[in-house]
């Protein structure tokens, strides 16, 4: 430790934090909370409730960044304290304590100015608002299923661990164990564009749990993650061209839910694409949020049209693994590795109970270097 030059690496980590700060641009920050707590304050806001909602939603954004800036600027400004203290301490053991401390704060700062770095990567279109997350289970029969329930539990862990609110907003239960598919809603500053790098089809090799010959199996769960709509969209869907279903809830539920056809099933005929809510007790709610879902899977197809004009003049790259993005291989070795950025690790536990940070920054600096 005596080694490390504490001095430059504080001096790097100030430049680094001075540069967040620039681009994100903190003063126009601050002044946007001011203007949103002037509105979120008036007494009419609630008279339109989505109106109101879309401000709330923008100021918690904001003063979440602000905050988080200004705690880390605290932090950076207080180091250079801790080394001159360190450094003329005459008692041994306080200054190999003090040093410690340095050395456990500067590895804590980097790793938190280090995220905050690669959110200013974020600066897509969509990136900045909600998200609606949908996990399928695919290929390999019981397995898949048993991997997709997995795959959720990941997600909703990692989810909770960035301080993100998550509403399930339904669930189709496997027939012997997991989940045919879950859908849910994330909430939280740059929910969309964090998570968008993680759709795509996720693949598990273990030794099956559901095979009595303990033999190794191979099984697959896709991902879909789309930006939450806002009213600015402008998805006009034709009452006309939609098909709407109702039945009883499935699965754990609480007293009611499970006793009346409250679960909302759309169908958006030209397009084929399913939607279903089921975790509100009125039939009324569940049909108003999965239209809500339906709006937000019919801009993201509007937008993978575009893209994909823009990707028919530049020509297709993919590569042989096609929509695959990670491994996940519990047998005969323990790794997980992305085959896109080749971001690897051994800690598959680790990786299972939510730690997907190393993944999700290399995925946002591998589609911002493309």
């Amino acid at each position: 430790m005596a080694d490390r030059d504490f001095q430059s690496e504080i001096s790097h980590l100030s430049k680094t934090l001075a540069g967040i700060e620039s681009v994100l641009d903190i003063a126009k920050l601050q002044a946007d909370v001011f203007d949103l707590e002037s509105k979120a304050a008036a007494p009419d806001l609630w008279n339109n409730p989505e109106n109101a909602q879309k401000v709330t939603s923008a100021l918690s954004r904001s003063q979440s960044i602000v905050s988080k800036l200004t705690s880390l600027r605290k932090r950076v400004d207080d180091l250079p304290v801790m080394l001159e203290l360190a450094n003329s301490s005459d008692n041994a053991t306080s200054s190999d304590g003090m040093t410690s401390e340095l050395a456990g704060e500067l590895t804590s700062l980097q790793e938190a100015i280090g995220e905050l770095e690669v959110r200013t990567l974020l600066s897509g279109e969509y990136d900045h608002r909600d998200a609606l997350v949908t996990i399928r289970s695919e290929a390999g029969g019981v397995d898949a299923a048993d991997w997709a329930e997995m795959v959720s539990r990941m997600f909703l862990r990692y989810c909770e661990n960035k301080d993100f609110s998550v509403q399930v907003l339904e669930t189709s239960y496997g027939e012997e164990a997991g989940i045919k598919s879950t859908t849910f809603k994330v909430s939280g500053p740059y929910a969309y564009g964090t998570l968008s790098v993680e759709q795509g089809t996720h693949r598990l090799v273990r030794i099956s749990p559901f095979d009595s010959q303990n033999r190794r199996h191979t099984s697959f769960a896709g991902v879909e993650v789309v930006p939450v709509v806002e009213q600015s969209d402008h998805i006009e869907i034709d009452e006309k061209e939609i098909r709407v279903d109702v039945y009883r809830s499935s699965g754990p539920g609480g007293q009611g839910v499970n006793t009346t056809d409250s679960a909302v099933r759309i169908t958006h005929i030209p397009t084929g694409i399913v939607v279903s809510c089921q975790n509100e007790r009125s039939q009324i709610q569940n049909k108003a949020t999965a239209m809500a879902v339906l709006q937000s899977k019919l801009l993201e197809r509007r937008n993978q049209e575009e893209r994909a004009k823009i990707d028919a003049l530049k020509g297709d790259n993919s590569g042989s693994w096609g929509n695959q993005i990670r491994s996940y291989v519990l047998h005969p070795y323990q790794m997980v590795k992305d085959h896109r950025t080749d971001f690897e690790t051994g800690n598959t536990q680790a990786v299972l109970n939510g730690d997907l940070e190393g993944f999700v920054q290399a995925g946002i600096k591998w589609r911002r270097s493309r």
